[in-house]
C-alpha cells in the first residue's frame, strides 16, 4: 500500500480540524415549544440567537482575553429611540377613512379634517382597537418633531395585507403580502423633515385577516459594539451543540447541552440546560480571561414591549437571575406563532464560579462589563428589554483548559390547560419543591449527566450509522432535540402520562394525531412510554364520551389549551388508521398487548369505522393536507388496510382469534383488490381513478415494520424502482401533483427499500437539503426538492420520524 506522503497527512488533519458540522438552523436550548432557543446563522456570533419562531431571544457572549473584547455569541440586540409611537407602546389615534379618497390624498397638504378619527392598531382582530372589515383603509399620521438626530431612522410597520407607505409626500416601502408581527424599514435621510411630518398609508386586505399600525423609530447611537471571535469549528450532536473559537491567543468550546435522555422521563420534562465554556492558551503564555454571559428577559415574553421585572438572589451555593412578566397571564394565550409570557427565566451559575451578576439594559450591560463597573441594584421592577448579566472570571488560563458552566432554566408554573384543568410541570407534582431546589440539583448532576449524554450521543450516532449509513445518522442527530422539544410532558389528572406536541408553523394545534404519526420512531425506539403520552390523550377524548365521532380526532385543542379539537375538519380516515397503527407499534415494543387491551373498545369503533369506509376514501384530507382534498386516495387506502392488519395482529396477542381472523381476512382482500385498483404498470397510482399519477406510498413501511405480510415484496419494489426514477436534487417529490416533499415521508419510503444503496439513493438528496439549504431555520420538514428552500413548517416534531430506519434495525427488519 502507498503510504501517505508528510505534506499530504497535514492537509487531511487540516480538512478534519476544519470540517464542520451544518445544518439550517443550530439548537442551542431546547426543551419544550416554549422554551426553545436556535442560532439561524452559519455562526454563533453572525446574528441575535431566536426562539423558533424567529422572534429575537437574545443569548450574548462577549470573551475579554487580556483586556481585549471578542463577541462569541449572538450579536447586540438593535435598540431603538421612539420618534412617533405605534400602538404596542403608547395609545394614539389616526385619521382613516374606508372610501376612495381624493387625489392627492397621500401629500402634506392635504386636508383629512373630514376624515374619522380612531385609535390604533385597526383591524378585525379583537384586539384591534378600531375595526376594519372593508377591502381598503386609507391611514393618515401628522406629527412635529422639534429635534432631528443624524441617527438611522425607520418605520415600524405592522400590516395585512397589501400595503403601501407614504413619508412627506414620498413613498418608503411597497409590498404585496402581509407581516406576522413589526418588521423596522430603513428610511432614507432627508425624508423626515424637522416640523410638520406626515405618514399616510394604504392597506387592502385580499383574503384572511386585516391589520395595520405604524410607528417611526431611530437607532440608538449608544450602542456598544464587539468585533466577533473567530469560529474555527459546530459540530451538532444528539443532545449537545458545540462551537470553537480562538479569541486571540486563547482558545474557546462553548458547548450547549439539553440532556434529553429519554429513558429519564422526570429529566428529560427538566426544563434546565447547560452552557459550558473551556478556555486555554495557545501560545503557550498565561493569558487573563473573562467570560460574559447575557440572557434576554424578551425569553419570558411574547412581545418585547411587555413589561418585566428580574431579581437577583443565591441559594443552594448558587447566584441566581430570574425574570418574568409583571401581569403574568398564566395560559391565557394560544396559537402558533406565540411565546410563552408567564413563569420565570432562571440564569444560575455554581457560587465556587465566583461570578458576578446584575441586571441591566444589554447595553448597559456590556458597558459595565468592558468598565468593569457593575450595576449593583438586587432588582428591577417593571420594566422592559432587561438582560440577565453574568461575568465569569477563569483568573490566568494556560495550556490546561479551565471549564466553568451555566444553567439555564424556565418554571413555567403551568403548563397546559386539559379539559378544564390547569396541568403543572412535572417537576412540580410532589408540590414541595422550588425551581432554585431544581436548580440545585441540575448543578450537583452536572458531572454525570455530562458523561451519560456523551455516551448516549455517541450510541445514537453509531447506531443510526449501522441501520442506514453516516449521512443517515447525520440527519439523525440534527433532528433528536427538535423533535422532543416540541413536546411537553406532563400527567393528567388521572395519573396518565401526556407527551403533548405543538404543532409548531402550522396551525399551533395540540396533540395532533397526524403530527403523533410521522414522530413516533424516535419514541419507539427510546422510549415507548412517551408514545403513550402521545395517544393518551386521543383516547380519553373519545372514550370520555367527549368526542363522540367513530373515528379518532385530528387534535384536542390548540396549544396551550388541550380542551377539545379546534382544526375545522376531520380527517376519519388518517386519524383512525395512525391512531391503530401506533397502537400496534407500541405492543410490538413492549411485546404484549396490554396497552391495546386497555383501549380495545375505541380501537375497536375505529377499526369497524375503516372496514366501512377505509379502502376507497371519499374525498378528505390527509396528513398531507397542506396538498388539499383528495378522493380515492391510494396511500391513505394502505393506511386503512396496514391499520386493520395491526388490529388483527393485537387481536391474536388479546385471545380473540375469531376477531383477529375476520380482520386479518379483510384486510388481505383489501390488499388484493388495492393492488388491482392502484396498478399503474410500472408503478401504482395516487389515486384509484387515475393512473397517470403518482405518489410514496410511505404508508406501507407499517406493513413492513409490523411483519404483517399483507402486500406482496413485490409491491414495495416496484414502488422503489419507480420513485429513483422520479428523484430530483433535493430529493423525491411527494407526489405527481408537485415538487415539494416532506422529508419525514422520505425516510419511510426509504425504509422500504430492501438494500442498502437503494436506501441511500433516497437519503443523500435530503442529506444535501439539510447542510445546502438557504432556509436558514430550525429544520424545516417540508421543501422544494428543485432549490431546497423551505416550502413551509420548521421545528416540527415530525423530523421524529426520520428514525424510522434504526427502529427497523432494532426490530431486526429487513
Amino acid at each position: 500500500m502507498r503510504k501517505l506522503s508528510l505534506l499530504a497527512i497535514c492537509l487531511l488533519f487540516i480538512f478534519i480540524a476544519k470540517a464542520q458540522d451544518k445544518a439550517p438552523g443550530y439548537p442551542l436550548i431546547t426543551h419544550d415549544a416554549y422554551f426553545s432557543i436556535w442560532s439561524f446563522g452559519d455562526g454563533l456570533n453572525k446574528s441575535v440567537t431566536k426562539h423558533w419562531t424567529g422572534k429575537e431571544q437574545s443569548l450574548l457572549g462577549v470573551i475579554k482575553v487580556d483586556g481585549q473584547f471578542y463577541r462569541f455569541m449572538g450579536e447586540e440586540s438593535k435598540t431603538f429611540k421612539t420618534i412617533l409611537a405605534a400602538a404596542d407602546e403608547i395609545k394614539y389615534q389616526a385619521s382613516y377613512t374606508f372610501d376612495q379618497p381624493q387625489k392627492d390624498w397621500e401629500n402634506k397638504t392635504f386636508s383629512d379634517a373630514a376624515w374619522k378619527k380612531g385609535d390604533a392598531p385597526f383591524g378585525d382582530d379583537r384586539a384591534d382597537k378600531t375595526k376594519w372589515n372593508t377591502d381598503n383603509l386609507y391611514f393618515r399620521r401628522t406629527f412635529e418633531i422639534t429635534d432631528l438626530s443624524t441617527a438611522k431612522k425607520y418605520l415600524k410597520l405592522n400590516h395585512d395585507d397589501n400595503v403601501i407607505v407614504y413619508l412627506n409626500d414620498k413613498v418608503i416601502y411597497k409590498k404585496n403580502g402581509w407581516v406576522s408581527d413589526y418588521v423596522y424599514l430603513p428610511i432614507e435621510d432627508g425624508i423626515l423633515q424637522k416640523g410638520k411630518n406626515v405618514l399616510a398609508i394604504h392597506c387592502k386586505n385580499t383574503a384572511g385577516g386585516r391589520h395595520l399600525d405604524a410607528g417611526i423609530v431611530e437607532e440608538d447611537a449608544q450602542k456598544v459594539n464587539i468585533g466577533p471571535a473567530t469560529q474555527t469549528n459546530v459540530s451538532i450532536e444528539a443532545t449537545t451543540t458545540k462551537y470553537s473559537f480562538n479569541c486571540g491567543n486563547v482558545a474557546l468550546e462553548v458547548s450547549f447541552t439539553s440532556p434529553l435522555l429519554l429513558n429519564d422521563i422526570k429529566l428529560t420534562a427538566r426544563p434546565i440546560s447547560y452552557i459550558n465554556y473551556s478556555v486555554k492558551s495557545t501560545d503557550g503564555k498565561p493569558h487573563k480571561v473573562d467570560v460574559f454571559f447575557g440572557a434576554s428577559s424578551n425569553i419570558a415574553v411574547n412581545t418585547p414591549t411587555q413589561a418585566v421585572s428580574a431579581w437577583k438572589s443565591t441559594k443552594n451555593n448558587l447566584s441566581i437571575l430570574k425574570t418574568g412578566t409583571v401581569e403574568q397571564p398564566v395560559l391565557k394565550k394560544r396559537g402558533d406563532d406565540v411565546r410563552i409570557d408567564w413563569g420565570y427565566l432562571y440564569v444560575a451559575i455554581p457560587a465556587k464560579f465566583n461570578a458576578t451578576q446584575f441586571i441591566a439594559s444589554q447595553n448597559e450591560s456590556l458597558k459595565g462589563f468592558m468598565g468593569a463597573k457593575y450595576p449593583s441594584q438586587n432588582q428591577v421592577l417593571n420594566a422592559k428589554n432587561l438582560n440577565l448579566a453574568s461575568v465569569i472570571p477563569f483568573g490566568t488560563v494556560s495550556s490546561t483548559a479551565v471549564e466553568k458552566y451555566i444553567m439555564l432554566g424556565y418554571d413555567d408554573l403551568k403548563s397546559v390547560e386539559y379539559f378544564g384543568e390547569k396541568l403543572s410541570p412535572v417537576w412540580r407534582q410532589s408540590g414541595s419543591q422550588q425551581f432554585e431546589d431544581q436548580l440545585a440539583d441540575a448543578n450537583a448532576q452536572y458531572p454525570s449527566l455530562k458523561a451519560k449524554c456523551a455516551a448516549f450521543d455517541v450510541k445514537l450516532y453509531a447506531d443510526a450509522e449501522k441501520a442506514g449509513g453516516k449521512q443517515y445518522a447525520e440527519m439523525c442527530k440534527l433532528a433528536y432535540r427538535q423533535a422532543i422539544a416540541a413536546h411537553k410532558i406532563v400527567y393528567a389528572p388521572n395519573g396518565d402520562i401526556l407527551f403533548l406536541s405543538k404543532e409548531n408553523f402550522s396551525n399551533g394545534s395540540i396533540n395532533t394525531v397526524d403530527v403523533t404519526y410521522p414522530s413516533a420512531p424516535q419514541f419507539l425506539v427510546y422510549n415507548p412510554e412517551l408514545l403513550k403520552g402521545m395517544l393518551n390523550g386521543i383516547f380519553y377524548y373519545s372514550e370520555s364520551g367527549k368526542w363522540k365521532k367513530p373515528f379518532a380526532a385530528h387534535d384536542l385543542g390548540t396549544y396551550p389549551l388541550a380542551n377539545g379539537q379546534t382544526y375545522g375538519e376531520d380527517m376519519p380516515v388518517e386519524e383512525a388508521g395512525n391512531m391503530i397503527i401506533l397502537t400496534a407499534a407500541i405492543t410490538k415494543a413492549e411485546e404484549n398487548a396490554k396497552y391495546a387491551e386497555k383501549h380495545w373498545e375505541v380501537l375497536s369503533t375505529w377499526a369497524n369505522y375503516l372496514l366501512r369506509e377505509g379502502f376507497d376514501p371519499a374525498n378528505q384530507l390527509c396528513t398531507d393536507d397542506f396538498a388539499g382534498h383528495l378522493a380515492r386516495n391510494a396511500n391513505l387506502s394502505v393506511k386503512a388496510i396496514v391499520a386493520l392488519g395491526g388490529y388483527a395482529q393485537m387481536a391474536q396477542l388479546l385471545g380473540k382469534t375469531d376477531v383477529a381472523t375476520k380482520y386479518r381476512t379483510a384486510a388481505l382482500q383489501m390488499a388484493q383488490n388495492w393492488i388491482k385498483l392502484a396498478d399503474a404498470g410500472d408503478h401504482y397510482a395516487l389515486t384509484f381513478n387515475d393512473k397517470n399519477t403518482w405518489s410514496q406510498k410511505y404508508n406501507l413501511v407499517w406493513d413492513k415494520l409490523l411483519q404483517l405480510d399483507l402486500f406482496p415484496k413485490e409491491v414495495y419494489k416496484k414502488e422503489i424502482d419507480f420513485y429513483l426514477t422520479k428523484q430530483k436534487d433535493f430529493g423525491l417529490p411527494l407526489d405527481s401533483r408537485r415538487t415539494y416533499t416532506k422529508s419525514d415521508w422520505i425516510m419511510w419510503t426509504a425504509t422500504l427499500a430492501d438494500n442498502g444503496a437503494d436506501f441511500q439513493k433516497f437519503i443523500s438528496p435530503i442529506y444535501r437539503y439539510a447542510t445546502e439549504t438557504e432556509s436558514k431555520v430550525p429544520l424545516s420538514d417540508w421543501h422544494e426538492t428543485t432549490n431546497g428552500k423551505m416550502t413551509g413548517f420548521q421545528a416540527r416534531s415530525v423530523v421524529g420520524g426520520y428514525f424510522i430506519k434504526v427502529l427497523a434495525d432494532k426490530w431486526n427488519i429487513k
